[in-house]
């Protein structure tokens, strides 16, 4: 049975009536320009507990999070600011030497993440980028970084974690080098006001299946539209490299099924696509035209919350979990 619910077309969902009250995830989604612009004025106070130019530095975190460790990573390195790796708390290797550790933990409470933390304290200065500064990890953490106006009630994470990366855009902006290509987080706020009032691409909210792409800084862009789908909606969605897409994993595309690129399309993408029948979603590029990457990730929160309520789904409560994974104490 839950087979077939994901093979058949999702219904294309209807605005809701001026009487149905929008979901909290939909006004948090909505919310994420302003936060941006927000996180990004603080970089001036918090710049010395921010990684600095020449540091080695990873980046840790647990789901969403650890998705937006690895954009931030790829963002971090390519502008030439230093050697930087991204990954999940739980496979941290803790021997490897790094001048800091940050941690990205919308809770503060998440039991990989303040494993990590207690581990290197006191040998490799860390800083933790958080959601609510009245948890455990301000007390373990050398620097804290919080970011409560953009922490959300709802399990689903939208603006937190698109804000934690906008903070980390936004230092690197301050730190003189962008990426080629890479928009300052104005212009990604910006983009994405057009993102929430722009229609969502035609025949998306009806595929029955999604693949979402990246490439760079991207990728983890793609990692966490399909995390936001498959949370939300128990949609059917996968995420790879655009390059790595056509090794493979092009087989599940066809008529009925969504290919979703975030920024610029590699050149041929489009006619593979469309020689397997799929239909193609390029909203954003790394260029002059389109939406910043960052911001058509709005666009899929907004599918995702279209997409939960058309199956009769609460957003807000989604299925199978909850706002943080803290494990008993004897696997703590």
């Amino acid at each position: 049975m839950l087979i077939r619910r994901l093979e058949t077309p999702m219904s294309s969902p209807e605005s809701p009536s001026a009487a149905t009250p929008a979901s909290r995830t939909a006004v948090e989604t909505a919310s994420q320009p302003s936060c941006w612009r927000q996180a990004a004025g603080l970089v001036p106070v918090h710049a010395a507990a921010l990684p600095g130019r020449g540091e080695r530095v990873a980046v840790i975190g647990c789901g969403t999070s650890w998705f937006m460790a690895q954009s931030y990573a790829a963002l971090r390195e390519s502008g030439g600011h230093g050697q930087t790796d991204a990954f999940a708390a739980s496979e941290f290797p803790v021997g490897r030497a790094y001048d800091r550790v940050l941690a990205i933990t919308r809770s503060g409470t998440t039991t990989e993440v303040l494993e990590v933390l207690r581990r290197l304290r006191g040998s490799v200065r860390t800083t933790a980028v958080i959601g609510d500064p009245a948890t455990p990890v301000v007390g373990i953490a050398d620097h804290s970084v919080a970011l409560a106006f953009a922490d959300e009630e709802s399990v689903v994470q939208t603006r937190f974690a698109t804000t934690a990366l906008a903070l980390l855009r936004a230092h690197l902006e301050a730190e003189g080098a962008l990426a080629p290509g890479v928009r300052t987080v104005a212009q990604a706020a910006a983009d994405a006001e057009l993102a929430l009032a722009a229609p969502l691409p035609a025949g998306v909210p009806a595929a029955g299946q999604i693949t979402f792409l990246g490439a760079g800084w991207t990728n983890g862009l793609a990692l966490e539209a399909a995390l936001k789908m498959r949370e939300a909606a128990g949609a059917w969605t996968e995420a790879y490299p655009a390059m790595e897409y056509r090794h493979g994993p092009i087989a599940i595309t066809r008529p009925g099924r969504a290919a979703w690129m975030f920024g610029a399309l590699p050149a041929g993408l489009d006619q593979d696509i469309a020689r397997v029948g799929g239909l193609l979603v390029a909203g954003s590029q790394d260029g002059p035209a389109g939406l910043d990457p960052m911001a058509d990730l709005v666009r899929v929160h907004r599918l995702a919350v279209a997409t939960a309520e058309a199956q009769g789904l609460d957003p807000d409560r989604p299925l199978n979990l909850t706002r943080s994974v803290i494990l008993a104490a004897d696997h703590a």
